[in-house]
């Protein structure tokens, strides 16, 4: 009797190709590495909100306070200071204004050594954003993060004023003319000031300043915050 034996057809181990889609498994789910700009970009971005917050406070401003000079909501703000919602330019720019930084301190990659001195030269200040139409400020200070003072020179064209709102916030201010005839209003005080005059006052009294000339008027400007 013959015994007939049956051809298996050989099978690839089950093993091998479980080994291979496990590699090709494990380096699909690998993300590709980010380019270094990229990886910048984001931590550039991530500091604003912490930048916002502290800046704020350093200030003794309320979320309401900074909503009402920036004329942003307090909600936005909120969401931008814990890095819930990227802002617009337009946004950012608001805010740099009622906290009187230039724009480029939120985004400005942190330098490894903090400042102690800061030199300006001759016609290299930098532009400083404001609000304000009619008022073109020159800084001439360092960085606001480092120094509790920020001076620019502000050239006031004729008929620019500070608004029909009164402002008002923490820290102090100190006005020089250096040409030119401006108004300034201090809570009840009014003064009118032309070259060589000066003007120092706490910032939370209401205040209000205009050129009411038909000439430009130049002046020393500087901010001092609290602490």
């Amino acid at each position: 009797m013959t015994r007939t034996v049956a051809k298996v057809k050989e099978q690839p181990s089950p093993v091998a190709p479980k080994s291979v889609s496990r590699a090709r498994q494990k380096s699909l789910a690998k993300p590709a590495p980010q380019p270094q700009s990229t990886v910048q970009r984001e931590e550039i971005v991530n500091m604003i909100g912490p930048k916002v917050a502290a800046l704020r406070k350093a200030q003794g401003l309320s979320l309401q306070q900074l909503a009402l000079s920036s004329d942003v909501s307090a909600a936005a703000i909120h969401k931008i200071e814990r890095s819930g919602m990227v802002p617009t330019v337009t946004t950012l720019l608001k805010i740099a204004g009622a906290l009187g930084v230039p724009v480029g301190y939120f985004v400005a990659e942190e330098g490894p050594h903090p400042e102690s001195v800061h030199f300006t030269k001759g016609g290299t200040g930098r532009a400083v954003y404001t609000p304000h139409e009619g008022l073109a400020l020159t800084g001439i200070s360092g960085s606001y993060r480092q120094f509790q003072a920020a001076a620019a020179v502000a050239t006031m064209a004729p008929g620019a004023d500070s608004g029909s709102k009164l402002l008002k916030h923490p820290g102090e201010e100190l006005v020089f003319v250096l040409s030119g005839r401006v108004q300034f209003t201090v809570g009840k005080q009014e003064f009118t000031m032309g070259p060589g005059d000066s003007l120092h006052f706490n910032g939370d009294v209401p205040h209000h300043w205009r050129n009411q000339s038909k000439k430009d008027a130049e002046l020393l400007w500087v901010a001092l915050r609290n602490g």
